[in-house]
């Protein structure tokens, strides 16, 4: 039997519960269809939970344009919905004339971004911030902070059902097709069913692709192969002597293993990048090898047997290792021609961070 929806929102992660409180509180009908039994199972609770000011990306980028929106409307959402925040400020440091050099470009950027409140600061200047860290000059990032991403997540979840909006878990989406009155999804679970759907958002995350090669109709040339690069994090063993977040330069896949000190005073240093085939979150101890190195680089004193295991996650990147960092990928009719479709690819960071823009951008789809 085939019931007949007006908006299917795939993904209970941050970005499709963003996207459906969005379509609930503009009067919509919406559908969420989750596979986990639990919302933000995947990328959006394996992440650093970093609320980015949106520094490091061309000014035209999607990834910049909906992060320094994002945050603003971030903060506003945590102030008014009691989600657990933290405006700690972040330095990105360089070490040594050439890393000096990148980061003139990169206060540069943050700038032309429109990141209004950023300060150059030398060495000593950095010092007098934080005593314990080693920097020939850094960038002091004011508007950085930390969330508690769960928090968000059910906050989320919480606007969106208020607003007519249902949660359906264990609901994994098995195939589709494109027809002339809309798209039709098959979903499992306990009680298979095919959804008629006006409008479908396929915000899946590391199971984007997969939802839209299963969809018949939907020209596989639009669909941009997935990398997975699985990044490790180590927490501190005791106390540690930094307030802020700390960030090395920039790295080929990803922002360089940093430190950050999260809600509950705990530190934690990571991710690295491992480029991966399969999506299994096997925390390696040896990967601590690669975190001493990379930390030292700014904090020399960290001693031996400080770093224990924590957890791992895997980034959802369209593009190969090597290449340079690809922007969002959200295609809407326009770009693969299905009425009603919108997929959204490569949805990493700063994604938790841009996330309620990213919606609201779905709802001017939409409109």
């Amino acid at each position: 039997m085939l019931h007949a929806i007006e908006n299917a929102v795939i993904g209970a992660g941050v970005i499709g519960l963003a996207v459906a409180r969005a379509l609930a509180l503009d009067g919509r009908e919406v559908v969420v269809l989750e596979a986990a039994e639990a919302i933000g199972t995947g990328v959006s609770s394996r992440n650093s939970e970093v609320i980015h000011a949106g520094i490091y990306f061309a000014p035209d980028c999607l990834k910049t344009r909906l992060c320094v929106a994002g945050r603003t409307m971030l903060y506003g959402y945590c102030a008014e919905h009691g989600v657990a925040h933290r405006r700690c400020g972040k330095l990105i440091v360089a070490n040594g004339s050439e890393e000096t050099g990148r980061l003139r470009d990169l206060f540069r950027r943050g700038a032309e971004n429109g990141v209004d409140d950023l300060e150059w600061l030398d060495g000593a200047a950095a010092r007098r911030l934080e005593p314990a860290l080693q920097a020939s000059a850094a960038i002091l990032s004011p508007s950085s902070g930390v969330i508690d991403s769960h928090a968000f997540m059910l906050a989320l979840r919480g606007d969106a059902e208020a607003g007519g909006a249902a949660v359906a878990l264990l609901s994994p989406v098995t195939g589709g097709s494109v027809e002339d009155g809309g798209i039709v999804l098959d979903v499992g679970g306990a009680e298979p069913t095919r959804l008629g759907c006006a409008r479908v958002f396929n915000c899946a995350g590391l199971g984007a692709q997969r939802i839209a090669h299963n969809l018949a109709g939907l020209g596989r040339e639009t669909i941009p192969r997935r990398y997975m690069a699985k990044g490790t994090y180590f927490t501190l063993r005791g106390k540690s002597p930094f307030q802020r977040l700390i960030y090395p330069m920039p790295l080929a896949g990803g922002l360089g293993v940093h430190l950050t000190v999260d809600l509950a005073g705990r530190t934690r240093f990571g991710p690295d990048v491992e480029w991966v085939e399969d999506e299994e979150y096997s925390v390696d101890p040896d990967r601590a090898k690669v975190c001493y190195d990379a930390v030292r680089s700014y904090w020399p004193e960290l001693a031996d047997d400080a770093l224990q295991p924590d957890y791992a996650g895997i980034r959802p990147k369209v593009q190969a290792p090597g290449e340079a960092t690809a922007d969002f990928v959200i295609q809407g009719p326009e770009d693969h021609g299905v009425k009603g479709l919108v997929n959204l690819y490569g949805i990493e960071s700063p994604g938790l961070t841009a996330a309620l823009a990213i919606a609201g951008r779905m709802v001017e789809l939409v409109k």
